[in-house]
């Protein structure tokens, strides 16, 4: 348990921006009146997604690996931070879905179906906490896998030959 602590305290405050974003999008109305910006505007929360990853990896490479970590070793880190993520993200999608903003599902279905982009039927089935528990568990793991590999690129300590051959 001490060797993924780092992880763990990461991976919480990756759940915590998780559900603050979620607000913020309520708040600016992507879940309700600006409803068709949702689907393009939700991906702005891949800055502060990979942010977290970028200070988790540099807290693991700093305080772990007292300042030497190989790609390998930040890959790991990060890895162990997306199954936690994609571990609570049910949790997360419940608090989601029945405290933050318990009307999202009801206006996407109302927006989908008065677009015609799905049928009544197709967006019930596709629309519902059932649905968003699976593509969140799902989409925090490829997400996360994705992240982490190029995170850890960018973190991972280089070697001495490379620093002596780099301009």
């Amino acid at each position: 348990m001490k060797n993924i602590k780092i992880e763990i305290k990461w991976a919480l405050v990756f759940v915590l921006m998780m559900l603050v974003w979620v607000a913020i999008e309520k708040s600016v109305g992507w879940h309700d009146e600006k409803i068709a910006d949702h689907a393009t505007l939700t991906n702005l929360v891949a800055i502060p997604a990979v942010a977290i990853y970028l200070f988790a990896l540099i807290d693991k490479k700093k305080n772990y690996y007292k300042g030497v970590m190989g790609y390998y070793q930040g890959f790991l880190a990060g890895l162990v931070i997306t199954l936690i993520v994609a571990a609570l993200s049910p949790v997360t999608q419940y608090i989601t879905s029945t405290f933050i903003t318990p009307d999202y599902f009801h206006n996407v279905i109302e927006y989908a179906v008065d677009t015609g982009e799905m049928t009544r039927e197709e967006a019930e089935s596709y629309f519902n906490l059932r649905s968003y528990i699976i593509m969140s568990a799902a989409g925090a793991l490829v997400m996360g896998i994705a992240t982490s590999a190029v995170v850890a690129a960018l973190v991972k300590s280089r070697s001495k030959t490379s620093a002596i051959t780099s301009p």
